[in-house]
């Protein structure tokens, strides 16, 4: 009877800590965790959002980027942060869909340990060649994988991104791995591939998409399952024989236990950021679609994410690495 009291009499205090949280907030400036390293889509992203976000909030957005471990390391720094809305993460496919199945020893659940608020933009990969590496098709690929003694090395943002799934996958429809090398985040390997350290990528669209302008990367494959309207020049994997097609998502979230009025303040204003011409025009001018998702169903897809994600890293046999 006495447990039974306390937990009646907790319910109201709990109820009226919440709304007083969230009357006062942001009540200092908020940090938001990129969980990959700085110039690649996970970032790009987070600093595409952040300043009109820190307009509406009257708040400094800082962007902190905390890179490792297949975007688990930034991941698990929220997750165990106070949940006053005062920390916040760019969740991705690699740290709430792929890396939960890759890592055994995962220190946060993807659901149980996060309140999931909005989803983002889903966008393609696509794969890219330093121009002096003589790939310009799949064709090209396959050829110089089958007749190099060690066979390619391609390069992805680290270890369990989806362009990790995307390589290994590509090396079985090859019949002969392709050498993984991954890097802490898009912008330090799209660097290596620049320099001609690696001579090919799996990258996301966005953080790709300025350098396929430039003509300082070769663009050879898009992994969407129609031709990108951003490079419709730009052949798919399917049309040049290779039945994949994947896209990566970047969302909003933070820890679990996030007041009720911060989390539908936060959707609000990422639902109105979205909508303004200007973001959905630089969305468009980097390859990505602006998410429109509410936080129940937000969640709801990160929830199929990992069921869809969960068999394929295990049929594909991949490695942290």
């Amino acid at each position: 009877m006495r447990l039974t009291r306390r937990a009646a009499l907790g319910v109201p205090l709990l109820g009226l800590a919440a709304p007083a949280l969230a009357q006062g907030w942001p009540a200092q400036p908020i940090r938001l965790i990129v969980p990959f390293a700085p110039g690649g889509t996970t970032d790009l992203i987070a600093r595409l959002v952040a300043a009109p976000l820190q307009e509406r909030l009257g708040q400094p957005v800082v962007i902190e980027n905390r890179p490792g471990a297949g975007a688990t390391l930034g991941s698990q720094m929220a997750a165990q942060a106070a949940p006053d809305g005062h920390t916040l993460l760019l969740s991705n496919i690699a740290s709430h869909a792929i890396s939960p199945a890759l890592y055994g020893n995962l220190r946060y659940d993807a659901l149980r340990d996060f309140t999931h608020i909005a989803l983002l933009t889903l966008n393609p990969s696509v794969i890219v060649a330093n121009p002096r590496a003589g790939i310009g098709s799949m064709a090209d690929l396959a050829r110089i994988h089958r007749e190099s003694p060690r066979g390619l090395d391609m390069a992805s943002s680290g270890a369990g991104s989806s362009n990790h799934l995307l390589i290994v996958r590509l090396g079985q429809m090859l019949g002969r791995e392709i050498n993984h090398i991954p890097f802490r985040g898009a912008g330090p390997a799209m660097t290596a591939v620049i320099g001609g350290q690696v001579p090919l990528m799996s990258d996301s669209l966005p953080s790709a998409a300025a350098h396929i302008r430039q003509g300082s990367v070769r663009a050879v494959a898009m992994s969407s399952a129609e031709r990108h309207p951003a490079f419709p020049e730009v052949a798919t994997l399917r049309e040049q024989g290779f039945d994949l097609v994947t896209n990566s998502w970047f969302g909003l979230s933070g820890p679990a236990r996030l007041p009720a009025p911060v989390v539908e303040r936060l959707a609000r204003d990422i639902r109105e950021i979205l909508a303004r011409p200007d973001i959905r025009a630089r969305f468009a001018e980097i390859g990505g679609a602006p998410g429109a998702f509410s936080p129940a169903e937000f969640t709801a897809f990160i929830a199929a994410e990992l069921a869809a994600w969960a068999p394929l890293v295990r049929e594909s046999g991949a490695q942290p690495d």
